[in-house]
Parts: C-alpha cells; sequence; structure tokens
C-alpha cells in the first residue's frame, strides 16, 4: 500500500469527509473485523484517493477523531455535553466496530439524571353515530430537565426553537418540546437510554365556565386534561 512500509507501521494519509488524519497502518488495521481492517490490510479491498494522493473515506471527518481514539487504545472519552451520540454509532456500525458502539451506548447510559415529560390532551369522540369511537388527542409533548441530557436522549426529535439560550448546555429548560406527537415513542426513547418512571400526576384543564374557543367541540373540551411524567436514571 502507497504510504506504509513493510509489517504496517508507515504512516497513512487519510482524507475523511474532508478532514485530514494520520494514522499508521497498525491503528488503522487493529481491528481484524472491522471495515477498515478490509480497506487497509495487506491485500485488502482499498479506497479511493483524493488530488493530494490521501485515502479518502466519505464518511463524517470530525466524528473520525473517536474512531481513531477507539483504534488507539480501545477506549471512549467523548467531551462534556456531547450531542451527536447517534450519530457517532452510526459511525461505529459503518466501520463494523462493534466494540465502540457497545461502549457508545454504555456512555449514554452513565450520566445520571431526571426529565420530566409533560403534554396537554383530551379524547376526541366519534360522531354521527359512532359515539363509542374516542381517540386521545395530543397538542405537543413537553420535556424539562438539563439540557446535555435531553439532548443526548431525544437527539433529532428535540424542537428547541422555544428557547433563548441556545449556547448554554449545562443548564434546566423547560421550553424544549418534541417535533412529534406520540407519547410511546417519547417513553421508548427514554427506556433506551435507562430511564425508569417513578412518578406521574394528572389534572382537568377545561372548567364548565371556560369559554370556548371558536371550533372546539363542547363534548371534547370536558375531556381536556394535563399529564406529566417524571422519569429518572442512576
Amino acid at each position: 500500500m502507497s504510504g506504509s512500509t513493510p509489517g504496517g507501521l508507515g504512516v497513512v494519509e487519510l482524507n475523511v469527509g474532508g478532514v485530514a488524519y494520520a494514522a499508521s497502518l497498525a491503528t488503522l488495521t487493529s481491528q481484524p473485523n472491522s471495515q477498515l481492517h478490509a480497506w487497509f490490510a495487506p491485500g485488502g479491498d482499498g479506497v479511493p484517493k483524493d488530488a493530494k494522493g490521501r485515502h479518502f473515506l466519505d464518511r463524517d471527518g470530525v466524528l473520525f477523531r473517536y474512531v481513531l481514539d477507539f483504534l488507539r487504545d480501545g477506549t471512549l472519552a467523548l467531551p462534556e455535553c456531547f450531542r451527536e451520540r447517534e450519530r457517532l454509532r452510526r459511525e461505529a456500525e459503518r466501520y463494523r466496530l462493534q466494540g465502540l458502539v457497545d461502549l457508545i451506548a454504555e456512555d449514554s447510559r452513565r450520566v445520571p439524571g431526571c426529565i420530566t415529560v409533560g403534554y396537554r390532551g383530551s379524547f376526541q369522540f366519534g360522531k354521527d353515530g359512532l359515539a363509542d369511537v374516542k381517540f386521545r388527542k395530543l397538542s405537543r409533548i413537553l420535556v424539562c430537565g438539563r439540557v446535555s441530557l435531553m439532548r443526548d436522549v431525544f437527539g433529532e426529535t428535540l424542537n428547541e426553537s422555544r428557547d433563548p439560550d441556545h449556547g448554554l448546555a449545562e443548564r434546566y429548560t423547560s421550553r424544549f418540546f418534541l417535533k412529534h406527537s406520540f407519547l410511546e415513542q417519547a417513553f421508548d426513547m427514554l427506556f433506551e437510554q435507562g430511564f425508569k418512571l417513578v412518578g406521574s400526576a394528572g389534572s382537568g384543564t377545561a372548567g364548565s365556565a371556560t369559554e370556548l374557543k371558536p371550533g372546539v367541540d363542547v363534548e371534547e373540551n370536558r375531556w381536556n386534561h394535563y399529564n406529566e411524567f417524571v422519569f429518572v436514571r442512576e
């Protein structure tokens, strides 16, 4: 292989998604079952080269630094408030690095904390002879807690548009909500990250004297409610 010496001790120059790296051939081939080993081991598949002669990988160049850390010493050390665990997991899977996939999963379950999930909703009833039909109707799922923790758990499904302090991760907020309205999806994401439900509460939100907004069904308005669920990871 160009750029390396016999015995696997040479230096390999890489262009990973536009970011330049250099690593020893021994590092790149340290995981025998990985895609990197298949590419760079003697007699391997190889990869194309860019105009400067560097081996080109069409992957996330910024996240590749953590892939190299794992290849070098078998560990994972992510910075505080790291927000891209899901993307890093996908990169690890693409490189067929199961050990790194396992470390990412372990790291995501390591930070303790509390997240509160709340929603305002109602039970909408069927009409035109279908009075026994009803389904849950949610307007928005709200999440409260430490910003960095909620970003780790909910990832790209988290909507931060109502929050004025986007840059500060080590703080608490009650202004985040989810981009979807599937309560069970939010619960599944919390359970997958090691959270447990420790408490819940609910109450009605509509009184008989409440003035209805135009287009609001009277019967449906009677069944308006607000619920909160508290999840904890120790």
